[in-house]
This record gives C-alpha cells, sequence and structure tokens, in this order.
C-alpha cells in the first residue's frame, strides 16, 4: 500500500509542471476529500430541495387537518408536533447542519491530509525538490479548496435561503426558528462561507505548525472552534443596536434581544428588581419602566456583512502566517 502511495505521489509530483499540472495533480492526490464534498453538497441541496417542496407541502397539510389553520391564533390549543412536521423539521435541520459542519470538517481536513500528512511524509518536500516552488505548493493547497469551498457553499447558502423565504408563514405557524438564532443565521448569509474559509485557513495553519497528521487535526478543529466561539459571542455588537421601553412591563420580543433592565425615574439603567406588578416594590426601588436592546431583522444584512468582513480579514491573517512560516522554515521567496 505504500509503494502504490509513493508511486502515485511520484507521479502527481512529476506532472505537476505548470499551474494545469500542478492544479490537476493535486485534484488526483485528494480526489477522495473531492467526491467526499460533492456528495455532501448533493445530500445538502437534496434535503433542503425537499423541505422546500414535499416537506413543506406534507407539514402543511397536517397543520391544516389537525384544525390548528382555524384558530385565531397559529398553534393554539393545538398539537403540533405531527409526523409530517417532524420529518420536515429533521431535514431542514440536517441541511442547515451541513451547512455549520462544513468549517469544521474542512479544518480537520485541512490540517490532517492537505498538510500534515504530506509534511509528515516526504511528500511536500520532494514536490519542493522538483519544479514546484514551496510557495507555489501552499497557494495550490489554499486557491483549488477555497473556490470549492465557496462555490459549494454558494449553492447551499442559496437554497437554504429561498427554504427559509418560502416556509415564513409555517415558521410562524410553528412558533420555531428565528432568524437570528446562531446556525440559521449564518445558514442564510455570507457568514458561513467565510467560516468555511476560515477553517481552511486554520486547517492549513495548523498542519504547517504540527507537520503531522493527527495533532493538526486537533489543533485545527480547537483552534476553529475557539475562533468560532469569540465571533459568535461579539455578533451581537457589531451594529448599533435598537431600544425598546414600556412603562409597566418589559416590551415585546421583535428581535434579537441582546440586553434588558428596568429603568429609573433619573433614567439609569438598572438591573430588574423583579418585583411582579408589586407597585410598592417598584416605587421602592425607583423603577418607572423597562427597556430592551434589541436588532430588528432589518439589521440582517449589517450583521451579516460586518461579520463576514471581520471573519475573512482572520482568515487572511492566518494565510499572511502561514506563508511567513512557511518561508522561514524552507528559506525560500514566497
Amino acid at each position: 500500500m505504500t509503494a502504490v502511495t509513493t508511486i502515485e505521489t511520484s507521479t502527481a509530483v512529476a506532472s505537476s509542471r505548470g499551474p494545469r499540472g500542478l492544479l490537476w495533480a493535486m485534484l488526483r492526490l485528494h480526489r477522495w476529500a473531492l467526491w467526499f464534498w460533492v456528495l455532501l453538497v448533493v445530500a445538502g441541496a437534496g434535503a433542503l430541495l425537499w423541505a422546500y417542496g414535499p416537506g413543506a407541502d406534507a407539514a402543511w397539510a397536517e397543520y391544516h387537518e389537525t384544525g390548528c389553520g382555524s384558530t385565531t391564533e397559529p398553534g393554539l390549543g393545538c398539537d403540533l408536533v405531527g409526523p409530517a412536521y417532524s420529518r420536515y423539521d429533521t431535514v431542514v435541520g440536517i441541511g442547515t447542519g451541513i451547512l455549520g459542519l462544513v468549517p469544521f470538517l474542512t479544518a480537520a481536513w485541512a490540517g490532517a491530509a492537505l498538510i500534515g500528512r504530506e509534511l509528515e511524509s516526504g511528500t511536500a518536500q520532494l514536490a519542493w525538490t522538483q519544479s514546484v516552488s514551496p510557495a507555489r505548493w501552499l497557494a495550490a493547497k489554499l486557491a483549488v479548496p477555497a473556490a470549492l469551498l465557496a462555490s459549494g457553499m454558494l449553492v447551499l447558502t442559496l437554497l437554504h435561503r429561498m427554504l427559509w423565504s418560502a416556509d415564513g408563514p409555517l415558521r410562524a405557524a410553528m412558533g420555531s426558528r428565528s432568524w437570528y438564532e446562531g446556525t440559521t443565521f449564518e445558514a442564510n448569509g455570507t457568514v458561513a462561507t467565510s467560516y468555511a474559509l476560515l477553517g481552511l485557513a486554520v486547517g492549513v495553519l495548523a498542519g504547517l505548525l504540527q507537520r503531522r497528521a493527527l495533532p493538526a487535526l486537533g489543533l485545527a478543529v480547537v483552534g476553529l472552534a475557539l475562533l468560532t466561539t469569540v465571533l459568535g459571542t461579539l455578533r451581537p455588537y457589531l451594529w448599533p443596536l435598537e431600544t425598546l421601553t414600556n412603562k409597566n412591563e418589559y416590551p415585546p420580543y421583535i428581535g434579537m434581544v441582546v440586553d434588558e433592565g428596568a429603568l429609573t425615574s433619573t433614567g439609569a439603567r438598572v438591573p430588574d428588581p423583579i418585583c411582579v406588578d408589586d407597585t410598592k416594590c417598584l416605587a421602592e426601588h425607583d423603577i418607572v419602566g423597562f427597556y430592551r436592546d434589541y436588532h430588528p431583522s432589518s439589521h440582517f444584512w449589517p450583521l451579516q456583512l460586518v461579520e463576514t468582513g471581520i471573519v475573512l480579514a482572520v482568515a487572511a491573517l492566518l494565510v499572511l502566517i502561514a506563508f511567513r512560516l512557511l518561508k522561514r522554515r524552507t528559506g525560500a521567496a514566497v
């Protein structure tokens, strides 16, 4: 098995003279990852298309058969979770989940197979002694997967947006899936693609740092998890908030709530003393109203674009670090 792999690798390296040769050599070497990506995109697209068509139709038919559609407020007093809606919800979750899982799969593959394994086995060093410079080698490792990732994620994102736009009444009737929820927010815009590219950058840098497949895989996944957690925590503060106030009770939930509390007669914001309509308690704490800071649905694209820009900037920084690290270790011009 090792001999066959060595022969195949040597053939790939020998055929990699020129940009086109390097491209085909890389696709041949990582053809199983390419097929896996194609099948994953097809599975995600199939799930979203099924949910958009027959899945949503069956869920709507079941919803009206229960009599829920005739109520003044959709869903009141009705058993909403029937088999058809459960299937619909599960399939939508699979389609959305694939979009959320891709960055971590990409980071793991890039760290282990794309970079770490080739450095560990000496394949990369063999390529560098032939007609492929370290800079061209790394550029190809980044450019080809990035193009495939961006195109596949674009297809899945557009299908998710099509589904999201069409099943709004069904979501409202079932009382599920707000626009600002983590995976839903990412899957409906440019953020999903930017995180996939970030996963690639993290994996490549992890592979260069570890130079072994398994340690690089672990470092890439952990590093990406930390980055996504930090960026997700910052998301509500990437665009100016709007505020609603009310005298006797909290304003209604109409978007992504970021902060809430009570207001004193001086306008100061204080924690809610939880007086529960006790006027004496409210007077003792000088509470004259309540507030909520939130993002309305009109903030979807501003939040998307700002976060996308930040994620891509972080990815570009990691790529720059990767090229600098490669230059330092090989002494080649990058």
